[in-house]
């Protein structure tokens, strides 16, 4: 038995079929449990595509065929169960959808409580193949979010025609009592998780150069210890004064008393790009790849004007030293410096911030208060801001002292000094490359590169240079981002590099190299940069590719 929806052309010839694993759903009780087997088959009608369900099973018979043409409706419009032709769609949980995460076992999303299978429409995607298939075997909504462009009437009858089944309500899991990272904040499904406890992750390469300012969902996670829960009406900060009396400052003092100010910087983590040292010989330390760099406006008072209220003058010296909430469980907390002459300096823009991209900080970036030091390395930038102090040595915690510094590739752990290496403070120049991923396939013709360059110290980048050949020629990349001024360069620069596939290439070694104020280059590759910590790898960044036959 067929039964057909009619449509302005009919039924085309069936050009595909592509077989899903068996799924099952309840049918009145007179059918029990009937197994069915869904094609990937699609009848056009004008540029209307259907489902084309085939059952097999007891009660319905081998090839028994329905097509759903119910997604004609305005995708707004809510479903009755007369308007739905044959059974009611099948159901299935979470770890059912996360299965089919990949083009060769189908790919699957869910939207609000619908199951969609999407494989046929991954080439057909507007954005590219390679960021819809960052939702593949999960949620739709984060990736939503981020582009407003979807919630459209005309996308969403797009999805509905891809409808397969039902979501199962999901039963809430039970957080262990004992596990100090339970309460720790949710986050976006997109990130790359390098450790769940603490939490570490970056964005996937695709979007880094989406947005010059990260959103704050796919802003890289760079966690020590738990996030701690701060009741913001009860948060107070505490400054050591230059007369030894404790200066204590509400959320709303801070708010309050010291003008706003505002500044777009960029935050890298000393070991970003360590996977490259990795696959050189392991440090055994988190394998990041290029993500562990994002971009923010931050807003807060200058840490400067708290200082001079707590009574330090700008011609003192030595350290400050910051404290934040966060701890283990024997009572450690994290904790780092910045040279005083840093912190003080009006062209310094060291901030308290309390604002992220416009928004209150979100718990994984330091809620209610953290540190920003524009230009200095991620490590120093402390979050959740317990206690400010000054003084003549560095903070005496052990990722001040016995972490976040360079060495020889000749030094082992058998003979690192640790005492010999100062902290790493400002980072060198560096680029890397977003688009095309590594190993992607690019088209011939025309072909677009992209991604990030970026240089401490307030140093600002004034040249990328891109070749297609492994470094035996180069073009110069187009940089965009925001004006800054001499010396305050914090912000990372996007670039861009339009080009063509030289005809008869079938495979493209893409290197990128970034030139800052200071003319300071990008050394060519990782190996004599390589150290024990896996940290400051700033080599030209290289990616292979494979150009797809005419």
């Amino acid at each position: 038995m067929i039964q057909l929806i009619p449509g302005r052309t009919g039924l085309c010839a069936l050009h595909k079929i592509y077989w899903w694993r068996p799924m099952t759903w309840k049918t009145p009780a007179c059918l029990g449990w009937t197994t069915y087997r869904s094609h990937g088959t699609w009848s056009h009608t004008g540029n209307r595509r259907r489902r084309i369900m085939v059952a097999a099973g007891a009660g319905l018979g081998v090839g028994t065929i329905l097509i759903y043409g119910n997604h004609h409706r305005k995708a707004a419009e809510p479903e009755s169960p007369a308007s739905t032709p044959g059974p009611p769609f099948p159901v299935f949980t979470r770890q059912e959808v996360a299965h089919h995460d990949n083009e060769a076992n189908r790919v699957w999303v869910t939207y609000g409580t619908n199951v969609f299978d999407i494989t046929d429409f991954v080439e057909l995607h507007p954005g590219g193949k390679s960021k819809i298939l960052l939702a593949a075997g999960g949620a739709l909504e984060p990736f939503w979010a981020l582009y407003a462009m979807h919630n459209q009437e005309h996308v969403l009858e797009i999805l509905h025609g891809y409808k397969i089944g039902e979501l199962s309500p999901d039963e809430p899991p039970q957080p262990n009592p004992e596990d100090p990272y339970a309460k720790d904040p949710s986050r976006h499904p997109a990130l790359h998780v390098n450790t769940l406890k603490p939490f570490n992750a970056e964005p996937p390469v695709e979007l880094i150069s989406e947005n010059y300012l990260t959103p704050s969902q796919l802003f890289f996670k760079r966690n020590h210890l738990p996030v701690p829960e701060v009741d913001p009406a009860a948060y107070r900060l505490r400054v050591q004064g230059a007369s030894g009396k404790t200066l204590s400052l509400s959320l709303q003092d801070i708010k309050k008393k010291f003008p706003k100010h505002e500044v777009t910087a960029a935050l890298q983590c000393a070991g970003n790009r360590r996977g490259e040292m990795n696959a050189i010989k392991n440090t055994n330390r988190l394998g990041w790849n290029v993500g562990a760099i994002s971009n923010a406006r931050w807003g807060g008072a200058r840490l400067r004007d708290v200082l001079l209220k707590a009574g330090y003058k700008q011609d003192d010296e030595g350290h400050v030293c910051f404290e934040g909430l966060d701890r283990d469980q024997s009572g450690t907390v994290y904790g780092a410096s910045i040279p005083f002459k840093k912190a003080m300096s009006p062209e310094g823009d060291v901030l308290l911030a309390y604002e992220m991209n416009g928004e209150e900080l979100p718990r994984d970036h330091g809620f209610p208060l953290r540190v920003v030091v524009p230009g200095i390395v991620g490590a120093r930038n402390v979050k959740w801001l317990a206690q400010i102090t000054v003084g003549p040595e560095e903070s005496q915690s052990h990722w001040q002292q016995k972490d976040y510094k360079g060495f020889s590739p000749s030094v082992t752990w058998d003979t690192v000094d640790f005492s010999r290496a100062p902290a790493i403070q400002d980072l060198p120049i560096q680029s890397a490359i977003t688009e095309p991923c590594q190993n992607a396939s690019v088209s011939p013709g025309e072909l677009t590169v992209k991604g990030y360059a970026w240089s401490g110290g307030g140093r600002e980048v004034i040249r990328v240079d891109v070749s297609l050949d492994g470094g035996k020629s180069w073009k110069v990349a187009k940089l965009t981002g925001e004006e800054q001024l001499p010396g305050r360069a914090w912000a990372w620069k996007l670039w861009q590099l339009n080009t063509c596939v030289p005809a008869g290439t079938k495979e493209l070694n893409i290197v990128c190299k970034a030139v800052d104020t200071s003319y300071s280059v990008q050394p060519d590759t990782v190996k004599p940069i390589w150290n024990i910590l896996g940290v400051l790898n700033n080599a030209w960044h290289r990616v292979r590719v494979f150009v797809e036959e005419e």
